[in-house]
């Protein structure tokens, strides 16, 4: 009939979350996050186990992760996130944290679960994911989470608009945040380039990375002095290590590089030395 309304088409790339009932912790869990340092408040590990089994629940579909038992993923998901949660937790109530690269909401969700006080923004470039960590959200009852779609290349540069006056900014995502984390796969020049833009001045970046942490640093010693920021420290873990990168003055314009780049040549490393602005450049961003 020429007057009955049809349904809007459903995107191709559509998804549905189904919610899903938590997963118990494994009986080590809650005395091993006692270890990190972290306490739960009363739900926040069920909200814990309602994220993991609605993630597993959709990983075949989105393909979010390698690890697929509930057991080892409490303990690489869920306990290697909260690692951070000591590094955090002198921030002020109400500060903004931001996960670069969270992929299933790892660390960022877990972060808000568990410390409902800060505000998270959750960035990754597959739109699938973003919906995923929308809906899952949803399902949990978080609501100090921002999932927002882009890639780290194009967003580190968004400084927002301009007010009426020009005094100030609004909006935008560089240098915008109390701390960026990151659970870094890749070099560490990379890892760097792709996360430090965002951090405010003297805020951290905090990298979730291996054992062979201090070997990347090193390495990427070159880059860290190109972006403008120093090595403040290591954080030990049970899994691994935590890398503190704080800014002391604001990033060169020019970092991050254009798309794919950061990944392709690896900043101060091979043909990454090429981009090193002169030494007679203004530092920092004007």
């Amino acid at each position: 009939m020429s007057g009955e309304k049809r349904p809007a088409p459903v995107p191709r790339d559509a998804i549905e979350v189904e919610d899903r009932e938590p997963l118990a912790p494994p009986e080590w869990f809650v005395e091993r996050a006692a270890a990190v340092g972290v306490e739960f408040e009363v739900g926040e590990v069920e909200k814990l186990g309602k994220f993991l089994a609605i993630m597993l629940g959709a990983n075949e579909r989105l393909n979010l992760t390698a690890i697929t038992e509930p057991e080892e993923a409490w303990s690489k998901h869920i306990l290697d996130s909260l690692t951070l949660v000591g590094a955090l937790a002198e921030l002020p109530e109400g500060a903004r944290v931001l996960d670069v690269g969270t992929g299933a909401g790892l660390p960022g969700m877990v972060l808000a679960i568990a410390m409902p006080q800060l505000n998270f923004t959750l960035m990754d470039a597959t739109a699938k994911k973003i919906e995923f960590l929308k809906q899952t959200a949803r399902h949990i009852g978080v609501t100090n989470v921002e999932p927002v779609c882009g890639r780290s290349e194009t967003m580190a540069h968004d400084r927002g608009i301009k007010s009426d006056s020009g005094a100030a900014r609004t909006g935008g995502y560089r240098e915008q945040f109390d701390a960026v984390v990151a659970r870094a796969v890749g070099p560490m020049a990379t890892i760097a380039e792709l996360t430090v833009g965002f951090a405010k001045i003297n805020a951290p970046t905090l990298l979730i990375k291996g054992q062979k942490a201090d070997e990347e640093l090193a390495e990427a010693a070159l880059a860290l002095q190109m972006l403008k920021v120093v090595h403040a420290g290591t954080i030990e873990t049970p899994s691994g290590k935590i890398v503190v990168l704080e800014k002391r003055v604001a990033t060169p314009k020019l970092y991050p590089r254009a798309d794919g780049e950061p990944k392709r040549a690896p900043l101060g490393i091979g043909s990454g030395k090429r981009k090193r602005p002169n030494s007679d450049a203004p530092k920092g961003d004007a």
